[in-house]
């Protein structure tokens, strides 16, 4: 009888707290010890939550994804462990941040889980101002297995041939979310499409250095798309892959909000060959609007011509001296 008093006593906690009835069930069923939680415990833990800069709109969403934390001992296990996230962090909000994304980050031991993953992290180079910056980034890291995902992670970079220098470890600083992807199934592939293009060892290097979400995005659905696009631009397989290696992100990027404008921009307004941008790949990564358009009509209008790296490669106060346009 107690325990249906109990559980019926968290049962309007969480009514009060806006949770509907399906919400509570789903809870109920992912976290059994709900089922013996005190009101008074669960209170606690949410204006605790609440204190620590979690808005409190947000507060039922993080619980959802993991109502564990309002039974976790306040004093015996949240504080210290938000005690410890926070000197990772450098600004006031990326705790709660971390925790908004991944509250099950509150459930680990610090001891068993973030201590040995500092120490992995510590090994790879990775300086200590930048490991907390990468975890609270990244909060599922925590809940990785150093030895099973981890671990791999690093194999599949050193194959690649960044094992020197602290390679590995700025690449993961880079992107703290390539250790979240499966490297048979994801990061060989895409490794393997690129070399498959014509990228070069080398160049292979400079996407993972410089572009590392680029390894991360699937080969049939975003990049083999790209190539066939380019391939109907009329760029031929060893332009395509200058431009690969010279802008890497050409090939994740829209098809139809991205690359089409800005080639249809460059021939059909600028009047210029479209093989001119495998000597500027980085064409790619300006704004159409604030960058292309502004400069083409500003050249346009004093009858300038010019490459497209005069035109494009330096800020608005240096390309305004060069063309005598201050």
């Amino acid at each position: 009888m107690e325990i249906s008093t109990t559980q019926n006593c968290i049962m309007w906690f969480f009514r009060d707290k806006g949770f509907d009835d399906k919400s509570i069930h789903e809870m109920f069923k992912k976290c059994r010890r709900l089922e013996g939680l005190q009101r008074e415990r669960a209170s606690e833990n949410w204006a605790y939550l609440k204190s620590i800069g979690i808005q409190e709109r947000k507060l039922p969403s993080v619980v959802s994804k993991c109502p564990k934390i309002l039974t976790l001992g306040l004093h015996e296990k949240l504080v210290p462990t938000v005690e410890c996230l926070k000197t990772l962090g450098t600004k006031p909000r990326e705790v709660a941040s971390a925790i908004a994304k991944f509250p099950h980050i509150l459930s680990h031991s610090v001891e068993e889980k973030l201590c040995p993953l500092l120490a992995f992290f510590q090994a790879l180079g990775i300086p200590e101002k930048q490991l907390g910056k990468m975890i609270l980034l990244n909060p599922r890291l925590i809940s990785y297995s150093i030895e099973t995902k981890l671990a791999e992670i690093v194999e599949f970079l050193a194959s690649l041939g960044l094992a020197r220098d602290g390679m590995i470890g700025k690449v993961l600083v880079k992107n703290p979310y390539i250790m979240g992807y499966n490297v048979n199934k994801r990061l060989r592939p895409t490794a393997e499409f690129l070399k498959s293009i014509g990228l070069t060892e080398l160049g292979l290097q400079t996407v993972a250095m410089n572009f590392p979400e680029v390894l991360c995005r699937d080969v049939d659905k975003i990049l083999r798309p790209n190539f066939y696009y380019l391939q109907r631009c009329g760029f031929n397989d060893g332009q395509i892959a200058t431009l690969v290696t010279g802008y890497p992100p050409i090939l994740i990027k829209s098809i139809q909000n991205s690359l089409e404008p800005r080639i249809r921009f460059l021939v059909e307004v600028m009047g210029r060959r479209i093989d001119e941008v495998t000597n500027f790949p980085y064409f790619f990564r300006y704004g159409l609007k604030k960058r292309l358009e502004q400069r083409h009509r500003l050249l346009k209008h004093q009858k300038l011509d010019c490459s497209l790296s005069e035109m494009l490669d330096c800020n608005q106060k240096k390309f305004q001296m060069k063309f005598g346009l201050v």
